[in-house]
């Protein structure tokens, strides 16, 4: 088995990597050849939540699981909030045959996903990024959309304003110019990304401007919930898997109120393979819901692996 190390990540794994390796699987799932097992989720007390997300990827030859979490009391120790391990696994066997660090994986698997429906669903001529929160992953978020879509200018809002500032510095690497607004300016973005933690909507209907693209990143557990279910409802939604989107997403509290058909809701694979034509007027407003499948972590964690082999690096140890 080989121990790839958190250290490692950033030098085996790029955005671009990830981006691939994503896309891939949304493509793999859609066309039947992978599957994601029932995820896991526990809630510890005080914010902090556990669990485990798995899956097999037989065109990619992938197995295993990411086991992990959201803590937030890390920020006060000097760590990151989300911690999480990947061990991959031979399908053929169920030897193990890696355990890869995946603090850095999760922060690139999500921002790609995000990207994704971004370069698929956004309209073309989409000019204003919108940021709905300013977190360790949010620019991440920030990095991967300037990478599908020529903006012109970044507006956020956090709900502790202090930390825009540090979500300004990366935007201004990019060259964008960075404003602070209030969630009512919201409806001049052409493109909204939405990554916190919150138990209750922040964005709602009256934020948003027809053809307005949304990339809902930050609910992944039952009970979350960043937008408004009637601005769900309201919108053509996308997501990863829909088992998850409709228990664990952001759609959970659209389809439990009955405003949105879990029938209605689309893999982005689908608009990957052509099997939907993703977004069809400039008008309409999509939404994708993503929840973050096992699938995806497994997918970067072969990539880091693959390149730690070819490198020597990593250390090996006989299980």
């Amino acid at each position: 088995m080989l121990i790839v190390p958190e250290a490692l990540i950033a030098s085996l794994v790029s955005p671009e990597d990830a981006f691939a390796a994503v896309e891939a699987t949304f493509a793999a799932m859609a066309r039947g050849e992978a599957y994601n097992f029932p995820v896991v989720r526990e809630a510890l007390g005080e914010g902090r939540q556990y669990g485990f997300k798995s899956g097999l990827d037989r065109s990619g030859h992938m197995l295993g699981v990411k086991a992990g979490g959201y803590f937030p009391g890390n920020a006060a120790k000097g760590i990151i909030n989300h911690q999480s391990t990947v061990f991959l696994f031979d399908p053929d066997t169920g030897r193990p045959t890696a355990m890869v660090g995946g603090g850095l994986l999760t922060a690139l698997r999500t921002a790609a996903a995000s990207a994704i429906s971004i370069d698929r669903l956004a309209r073309q001529d989409a000019r204003v990024l919108g940021m709905v929160g300013a977190g360790h992953q949010a620019g991440f978020q920030l990095r991967a959309a300037a990478r599908v879509r020529r903006f012109e200018k970044v507006i956020a809002w956090n709900l502790h304003p202090d930390m825009l500032p540090k979500l300004g510095a990366i935007a201004a690497e990019l060259g964008l110019p960075f404003e602070a607004v209030p969630l009512e300016r919201m409806v001049e973005a052409d493109v909204i990304v939405t990554i916190t933690s919150s138990p209750a909507a922040s964005l709602m209907a009256a934020h948003i401007s027809p053809g307005t693209h949304l990339a809902c990143m930050g609910t992944d557990t039952k009970g979350k919930q960043e937008v408004e279910a009637t601005l769900v409802a309201a919108a053509s939604v996308f997501t990863d898997e829909v088992a998850q989107s409709v228990s664990i997403g952001e759609a959970q509290h659209a389809v439990a109120d009955a405003s949105l058909d879990a029938a209605s809701i689309t893999p982005l694979g689908d608009v990957l393979i052509g099997r939907h034509p993703g977004r069809r007027t400039a008008s309409e407003i999509t939404l994708f819901d993503g929840t973050g499948v096992g699938l995806q972590d497994l997918a970067v964690a072969a990539v880091a692996v693959q390149r730690a082999h070819e490198r020597s690096l990593g250390t090996r140890v006989e299980v």
